[in-house]
């Protein structure tokens, strides 16, 4: 892999490369008249009768491109579902486009707000110009189609941090960042060396599972992974345009998310490290109230790490607020267990005798029960239970591990090992029914996760799983952290926080059923498939298990969406023979 240089000759041939992999999908390309709006790639799967062939390869569809309205209804015209038009290639219902104000302004705007169901768009959102197959794993942590993503900005103002690079049709990750210019690889073991005392890396201090702050483009994810460390990855649709989006499209977790004013989506006592490179986030504001967030995400001794100005610098207001975060983290019973190279880590104490003195008020006893999902921050400290303490093992062990917040659900042991066994024989016939490598997915989502047991089944191949579990739904997601997998909670009444095309795979497991009686609110079966074509790129597949009766209608309305629908049956897990839909997003565009 190239880390640190990049040598021309060497990038012209990985060029080549990649444009041989991808030739023969390109082989009778869809750019053609202009006076036909919508055409498609002819696709291994039988034509379906409401498009007929026009060209060579090509097909030629009757959907309108039209910005349509949902409105108080849906009513899904014969010919299809209305396309948007080209420039709303990156729409994202729910985080509209960022636009400068004053401070306060700035936060409304970053925060995830929705429009009311009447008032959001339906019609599929189309690829932009020149849209490529992305490039695979692993590659693709270090190239991206540059038509995929064609924004320059943080190239210009972020170049000289070696974020990402232009050369010629490619974006180039080096791996660097604003405090690691010279490649997250070298801070990693740094860090490593800082928490251990120069023993280990961060996987032999007991990491598994990370929350990174303010991401940027994910390279300190990226290269985390080679330590099998999960890193949740999340960062606002801000000023630094497009960066949530490089990270997806080179196959690395991350969502659009803002710690602002509500809890992040994600539960208590879950990660065993939170990490704040520049992150932009004032942590020593509001009487600490963002650091108490991290407090609540933190598991006991997992470590809080801060690499950012205040740490180092000692003009202008840097030791005001330095001193502030001292007090405040001091007031929470966090140590500061080293500061040095611009970085400064602290680690969540377990002292009876410091808790008993904080000066912070203590959280009223909570409902764990409860997801984080649109709560407003807490300004207060969550005790923790004795269950809490537990030291969790190495993720590889704790993928198979009997979860003990499962107890308090009432899920025992016997229908755990039988979740998890029965997913490992799913996933095996998930791909031989596909047809495809098990290099052929990266990014998934798990609209339904339960247990975690599709994730963990998945632990072998080269993917990463978001594991969804939905608002209104018994609140696993503890359980699924406690596992080493990584997710979090959302309403699928409302569209997801990320961008269009960022997912392989979306995995639908009896999603349509939970959400049947919210009908009334402007939640019906064609508004999530709606989502769900926004955020699967395409030939991409959607794998949808649920009653006869929601199979039948989206076998009835996916070729509308420009979906391939194919009918398999297969065993729940009471060994009954039930169908499930295979469907696969068609890879059409706006000429």
């Amino acid at each position: 892999m190239l880390n640190r240089g990049f040598d021309s000759r060497l990038a012209k041939l990985i060029l080549i490369g990649l444009l041989l992999m991808v030739a023969s999908f390109y082989a009778g390309t869809f750019f053609g008249s202009a006076t036909l709006p919508l055409r498609i790639r002819s696709s291994s799967l039988p034509p379906r009768q409401n498009y007929s062939a026009n060209g060579q390869g090509l097909l030629q569809f009757r959907n309108i491109v039209s910005l349509s309205l949902r409105g108080s209804s849906i009513s899904i015209p014969e010919s299809g579902v209305n396309v948007c038009p080209l420039n709303y290639n990156e729409h994202i219902p729910c985080h509209p486009t960022y636009v400068k104000h004053s401070s306060d302004e700035k936060k409304r705007d970053l925060e995830r707000h929705c429009p009311p169901p009447k008032e959001r768009l339906f019609c599929l959102i189309p690829p932009p110009l020149d849209y490529k197959v992305p490039i695979k794993w692993p590659l693709s942590r270090d190239y991206v189609w540059r038509s995929n993503v064609n924004h320059t900005h943080l190239a210009e103002v972020k170049g000289g941090q070696n974020w990402v690079h232009e050369k010629k049709d490619l974006w180039w990750f080096p791996g660097g960042g604003t405090h690691f210019k010279h490649g997250a690889e070298e801070y990693i073991e740094r860090l490593g060396y800082m928490v251990t005392n120069g023993a280990g890396n961060l996987a032999d201090a007991g990491v598994s599972v990370v929350l990174d702050v303010g991401c940027g483009v994910a390279s300190f994810s990226a290269y985390l992974l080679a330590l099998d460390i999960q890193t949740m990855s999340f960062a606002p649709k801000d000023g630094h345009e497009n960066q949530i989006q490089f990270a997806l499209e080179r196959g690395i977790a991350a969502m659009i998310a803002v710690i602002s004013k509500n809890q992040l989506p994600f539960p208590s006592q879950s990660f065993e490290m939170v990490h704040c490179s520049r992150c932009r986030v004032d942590w020593h504001e509001n009487d600490g109230l963002l650091l108490k967030e991290v407090d609540r995400l933190l598991r006991p001794n997992g470590y809080f790490i801060y690499s950012a100005p205040p740490v180092y610098r000692k003009d202008k207001d840097f030791p005001h607020i330095w001193e502030k975060l001292m007090n405040i983290t001091d007031s929470m019973c966090w140590s500061l267990i080293v500061q040095k190279s611009q970085t400064a880590i602290w680690i969540k104490q377990m002292n009876d005798s410091c808790n008993l003195k904080r000066r912070f008020s203590t959280c009223k006893a909570s409902d764990d029960s409860q997801p984080s999902w649109k709560i407003p921050l807490e300004n207060c400290i969550r005790t923790m239970g004795g269950d809490a303490i537990q030291k969790l093992p190495p993720r590889q062990e704790r993928l198979p591990a009997y979860p003990e917040s499962l107890n308090k659900l009432g899920v025992p042991l016997e229908s755990f090992n039988s979740d998890t066994h029965y997913w490992q024989e799913q996933v095996l016939r998930y791909w031989k029914l596909m047809g495809i490598s098990r290099t052929s997915i990266r990014n998934v989502i798990d609209m339904n996760a339960y247990l975690g047991g599709f994730a963990a089944a998945l632990s072998s191949f080269p993917v990463w799983v978001m594991n969804v579990v939905p608002e209104g739904m018994p609140n696993t997601m503890s359980a699924i952290y406690d596992r080493g997998l990584i997710g979090a909670f959302h309403d699928w009444c409302e569209p997801f926080s990320t961008y269009p095309r960022t997912y392989d795979m979306l995995h639908a497991s009896n999603i349509f059923s939970h959400y049947q009686s919210r009908a009334q609110e402007g939640c019906l079966l064609e508004d999530i498939l709606l989502e769900m074509d926004r955020i699967i790129r395409p030939e991409g597949f959607i794998i949808i298990r649920d009653e006869e009766s929601i199979l039948s209608k989206v076998r009835d309305v996916g070729p509308k969406f420009l979906w391939d629908v194919q009918t398999f049956f297969s065993e729940n897990d009471e060994k009954f023979g039930r169908p499930l839909l295979i469907c696969r997003k068609k890879f059409w565009a706006i000429l």
